[in-house]
């Protein structure tokens, strides 16, 4: 069980110097966002996302992040990485810049789909940041679990199985990550002018939630009705992907009348529910190898599933690089846990308590005595938080052979559960009425912070070269495929979508 594989994809605002959303392209000196393997762009052109290589202990994923973070730094010129998950001062949506990936196919297409989110969902939604946790079990531990299963079927299509379990038990669970580690409570007025009705005025330019956990993860995040009416199953790998096939492949009434090529110009993919499976916002998903060269859907039908991506981290406003190694270990652990228990099939009834339940956490996960519903019934947060925790701290005490830690990441978990004043959201909110700061002020502060810190930090000259040199073949890349011979876009975009 132990050294599985894990990686993080860590999201941030690029500001300028006066803390507002920079307007400047993808710096050259990052490489091309299109094809850099661990330096690339989210929704915005402004949004860069760090990724990491697939490594066997948390140390080493966090030095990785770390690297990358003091690399991307030294070539910021003016411009800070904003810490927080919540946006800093936005201007009106339409001057969100869209992420832009050159003139390939490939890249034409990513922007187009973007360009279909900011009409669907407005261009405020997309900026929000995040983290995703990725991760998979080691591989010695496929066989060894199947025989003790006392199963027959072959490996992957066992792997496969046990993943989607997983992803079932997660799914049960994902309100202990965000009340645990949720750090959005508060937000700059500049996101929601008009505010709403769960806000209230912490200051002249913040509105918070007293109780909230995540407000990234509320509906004034990233929940939406459209969305929220999708029934994606995964109580099997083929219903997972089946009910995806049909969200990708059904019109929206709604999309359809945005258009789809109009005077000319594409404005999104498809009008579908769906326009591809990556728009389907999911507390967690199955992935399938990155080795594949179709599209998730076919390759997770072909190859089955790899390692699965957790979506519910807010940015650690407090850690440089958004998160730190007791999430990582309780999460593994967590995860482990999700992998090994019991894991029915999830009906309608029990998703409807789950979606309930992630709502309620993120918005008022703090509120004194809080209860959540459970198999028709109601439950304390604090107690059902704390039996989990009981239950992954026996996998932790596995992963703890060398007294790395993970058994003091679950204490810490009991601890916030006990006292809700330990979680971040509760610290922020502390923070901000401490130093009478706004949001933004806070915000800004730390990012000046983290600035200095990376880059009063040494990067190795070996290191330097080499993400050099990732660059440098990166943008060589981008350029190369722009040269090649290529159909046109529309024809590109048909044989895309026919691999379903």
């Amino acid at each position: 069980m132990r050294r599985g594989l894990r990686g993080v994809e860590k999201e941030s605002l690029r500001v300028d110097s006066n803390g507002r959303l920079s307007h400047t392209p993808h710096p050259r000196a990052l490489g091309a966002a299109l094809t850099h393997p661990y330096l690339t762009t989210d929704y915005s052109e402004s949004l860069p996302e760090f990724v990491t290589a697939p490594q066997h202990s948390n140390w080493e994923t966090l030095q990785s992040l770390c690297d990358l973070h003091a690399y991307v730094h030294r070539r910021l010129a003016n411009e800070l990485l904003w810490p927080a998950s919540m946006p800093c001062v936005l201007d009106r949506d339409a001057e969100i810049p869209i992420a832009y990936y050159g003139t390939s196919n490939p890249g034409l297409l990513k922007t187009v789909y973007r360009r279909g989110l900011g009409l669907r969902y407005g261009r405020a939604m997309q900026a929000i940041a995040g983290v995703h946790f990725n991760y998979s079990p080691p591989a010695a531990l496929w066989p060894a679990y199947r025989e003790r299963e006392g199963r027959r079927e072959p490996l992957d299509v066992f792997r496969s199985a046990e993943l989607m379990g997983l992803v079932r038990n997660y799914r049960r669970h994902a309100w202990l990550v965000s009340y645990l580690f949720g750090a959005s409570p508060a937000l700059c007025k500049s996101f929601r002018p008009e505010g709403h009705a769960l806000l209230t005025e912490l200051d002249r330019g913040t509105w918070h939630a007293p109780f909230a956990t995540s407000l990234r993860m509320s509906d004034l995040g990233y929940r939406n009705k459209t969305q929220g009416r999708l029934a994606i199953s995964a109580n099997s790998l083929a219903e997972y992907v089946a009910a995806l096939a049909a969200a990708v492949t059904t019109v929206e009434p709604r999309y359809a009348a945005i258009g789809v090529v109009v005077d000319g110009e594409w404005r999104q993919l498809n009008a579908n529910i769906l326009q591809i499976e990556n728009e389907y916002y999911s507390s967690i998903r199955p992935k399938p190898s990155k080795a594949s060269h179709h599209r998730p859907l076919a390759a997770l039908r072909t190859t089955g599933v790899e390692y699965v991506e957790v979506r519910t981290l807010d940015l650690n406003l407090t850690d440089p690089v958004g998160i730190n190694q007791n999430q990582l270990r309780f999460l593994e652990a967590l995860l482990l846990y999700c992998l090994l228990a019991d894991s029915p099939p999830i009906d309608s009834d029990e998703q409807s308590e789950i979606d309930r339940r992630d709502l309620l956490v993120a918005r008022e996960g703090r509120r004194p005595g809080l209860e959540l519903p459970r198999h028709g019934s109601a439950r304390s947060l604090m107690d059902w938080g704390l039996e989990v925790a009981d239950s992954v701290a026996e996998i932790a005490e596995i992963l703890d052979a060398d007294g790395e830690g993970y058994v003091g990441a679950v204490d810490l978990a009991r601890a916030a559960l006990r006292e809700p004043e330990r979680t971040p959201s509760a610290s922020l909110l502390r923070d901000l009425r401490a130093e009478r700061a706004t949001f933004f002020e806070y915000a800004f502060g730390l990012a000046r912070d983290h600035r200095d810190y990376f880059l009063g930090l040494g990067l190795g000259a070996e290191q330097e070269r080499r993400l050099e040199d990732v660059a440098a073949e990166s943008l060589a890349e981008a350029a190369a495929l722009e040269r090649a011979p290529a159909p046109p876009f529309d024809a590109y975009v048909r044989a895309y979508f026919a691999d379903v």
